[in-house]
């Protein structure tokens, strides 16, 4: 592993206003070019324990960001109008579809 912003950011750090991070292509990876916390800057097991913790809140919540990449192809509202016009429930449907295409780990 090696320092990345996530990890950084995953210990409650912010980029540019806590750390600023290069890479100057020269094969010795990502660095800390500046530390302006005020607090002391953690180690490099402590970034790559970060990094991992961030990937693995990340991966867990994939399946809302299929189900977000799902619901944004409905026109829910017009669904949501023709479901009240007709007595139908395509909306409901649609969205449970969804649900049980991604389900919650």
């Amino acid at each position: 592993m090696a320092i990345t912003a996530n990890g950084l950011i995953h210990l409650g750090y912010t980029p540019e206003v806590d750390f600023s991070l290069q890479n100057d292509k020269d094969g010795n990876g990502v660095y800390i070019k500046t530390w302006i916390s005020s607090d002391a800057q953690p180690t490099v097991s402590a970034i790559e324990a970060g990094a991992i913790a961030w990937q693995t809140a990340y991966d867990a919540l994939e399946y809302s960001r299929l189900r977000k990449a799902k619901y944004d192809l409905l026109n829910q509202d017009e669904m949501r109008y023709d479901d009240l016009v007709n007595n139908t429930t395509t909306w409901r449907d649609g969205i449970a579809a969804i649900k049980v295409s991604h389900p919650k780990p």
